[in-house]
């Protein structure tokens, strides 16, 4: 979750590394009128089937690490392992935005390019990614007429870290160091001491001349912040660590600069440190010279895992927004799954995960683009198969409804003053809504009480938040989208404890629960959105 203040380059298919790792309706009265509807109506809503459990097989470098507080593949019930697997795979915005797209391939969606006429059908699933690291897709309903609405699950991919300057070599005292900036609001002095590498992705040579897009992990420790001994800084503990983001966040990578082993070749890029620039091209297994272009992260290598007394929590970093863009991923996935999931859907339901929310989502791969609302013209055109009269896309919008799902603030028990004391969030108790009367966060009425129906039909438990008044409040991408083009929209999200760490806490049984409702919502809200009547 961030804090928000308001020439398309389409690149090769993400490609493993060569080499082998290591490791409505409407009433004329101002006052929403609830329609009864007859008992009958929730028997036909479906049940929350077991989710379908997917070999964790992925596309990248793959070398899990093993983790004995990991889920077991045999607890079909849970969703968490899968999450465990993805968040120790794919460090970065890029890379799991490339494991959605093999997911989505797997599971039988096509391939959509922006570029070219789509030929889209009912019952049909599709979708396109943006920069590798922004995606939609979408599954419609067999029996979707024009002018219906789109169901759609908005989150983000990306998390605030340090990113490599596009001169990123440096060095001080004998050490050589890389030069960073920060992206982001993240807590900078988590950071401090911990098992740093890259990730990201580069552009390569080809041996015909031409260039691809390759993305690359470097999965050992490569670089390191060492905070000041105490020693030297007595007065930290009273008076706080307080480090300059520019002069005091430099990573070690080695001594000696310059200095690389024996044999390597040299960079003959100046601006970039030729140790780190023959790292990456054994990982690709291509020359250094043939590294046109890099765009890399700095990652943590600790790995993310079960913990607490119970086995209750998840630690991992990019919990925000990872975990979200999962649950959303999966429950498309697993409700378009079978021959018969679309068959009396008058919708379609659609997912939009979305790159540069840390930063404001104003960027080609972002929520300020109008990437999903292109899409949505574009999937009504492809679908009029005859004259459908005026406005459809309006008509379309008004239908529709966006959950934008990001991650939560849950109660800090060291910090219980922080909350509205009738708003705290706890762990372990199901999704968020979040209410802000400043429009910080979209939901209202009429949104909050259609995403409470879906979690009542289904027994899921839902939570409230609201900040302080004497505290400022964040925001996400559902206020940029729902007032971009007037869809209704609804923020929530799976409380967090630690947001914007390196190292980020959340409770175990609100994944499944985020899985469940997110899954709910795309089989039942076609119903349940029949039941109130507003703006007739």
């Amino acid at each position: 979750m961030g804090s928000i203040t308001r020439p398309q380059i389409l690149l090769h298919s993400y490609r493993p590394s060569l080499k082998p790792s290591s490791s409505s309706s409407s009433s004329s009265s101002s006052l929403p009128l609830f329609r009864k509807l007859p008992i009958s109506l929730f028997s036909s809503f479906p049940k929350l089937s077991t989710p379908t459990v997917h070999p964790r097989t992925f596309s990248s470098n793959s070398n899990s690490i093993s983790n004995s507080n990991s889920i077991s593949n045999s607890n079909s019930n849970s969703i968490v392992g899968d999450l465990l697997d993805y968040l120790n795979e794919f460090w970065t915005h890029f890379h799991a935005t490339a494991e959605a797209k093999r997911q989505l391939i797997s599971a039988g969606f096509h391939v959509l390019d922006e570029n070219e006429e789509w030929d889209l059908k009912p019952g049909g699933r599709y979708f396109f990614t943006r920069n590798m690291s922004s995606l939609v897709a979408f599954s419609v309903g067999e029996k979707y007429n024009v002018g219906n609405g789109f169901h759609v699950i908005a989150a983000h991919t990306d998390s605030p870290c340090l990113k490599l300057k596009p001169k990123f070599v440096s060095s001080k005292a004998d050490y050589s160091m890389v030069n960073v900036q920060t992206y982001g609001a993240g807590l900078w002095h988590t950071w401090f001491d911990r098992d740093l590498s890259v990730a990201g992705r580069v552009i390569v040579r080809s041996s015909s001349n031409s260039y691809v897009h390759r993305l690359v992990k470097v999965k050992r420790p490569l670089l390191r912040i060492p905070t000041l001994a105490i020693h030297l800084d007595r007065t930290v503990n009273q008076d706080g660590f307080k480090p300059n983001l520019e002069t005091h966040l430099l990573p070690l990578l080695s001594m000696k600069p310059g200095e690389i082993s024996s044999g390597s070749a040299l960079s003959s890029k100046a601006s970039h440190h030729p140790l780190l620039m023959q790292i990456l091209s054994d990982e690709l297994n291509c020359d250094v010279d043939d590294i046109v272009s890099v765009e890399l992260n700095v990652c943590d290598t600790q790995p993310s895992c079960l913990g607490g007394g119970n086995n209750e929590f998840i630690f991992s970093g990019r919990l925000d927004n990872l975990a979200s863009s999962y649950c959303a991923l999966r429950a498309l996935i697993d409700s378009s799954e079978s021959p018969g999931d679309l068959a009396s859907e008058h919708a379609i339901r659609m997912v939009a995960l979305f790159d540069n929310e840390e930063v404001g989502s104003d960027s080609v791969q972002g929520a300020g683009a109008p990437t999903m609302f292109q899409a949505i013209k574009r999937i009504i055109g492809s679908l009029e198969s005859k004259y459908v009269g005026e406005g459809s896309f309006e008509r379309t919008i008004r239908q529709s409804f966006l959950v934008s799902a990001d991650m939560a603030h849950g109660v800090h028990p060291n910090f219980m003053d922080k909350h509205e004391e009738h708003h705290r969030p706890e762990l372990q108790k199901g999704l968020v809504i979040k209410y802000n009367a400043n429009q910080r966060y979209a939901t209202t009425g009429i949104t909050s009480f259609l995403f409470k129906e879906v979690g009542k039909i289904h027994n899921l438990p839902i939570q409230e938040f609201v900040v302080r008044n004497d505290m400022g409040c964040g925001s996400t991408i559902g206020p940029i989208l729902a007032s971009g083009v007037g869809i209704r929209t609804i923020d929530c999200g799976i409380a967090q404890l630690s947001m914007h760490s390196i190292r980020e806490i959340c409770g175990k049984e609100d994944i499944d629960i985020a899985y469940k409702h997110f899954k709910a919502f795309y089989q039942s809200f076609s119903e349940i959105d029949k039941m109130l009547t507003v703006d007739i």
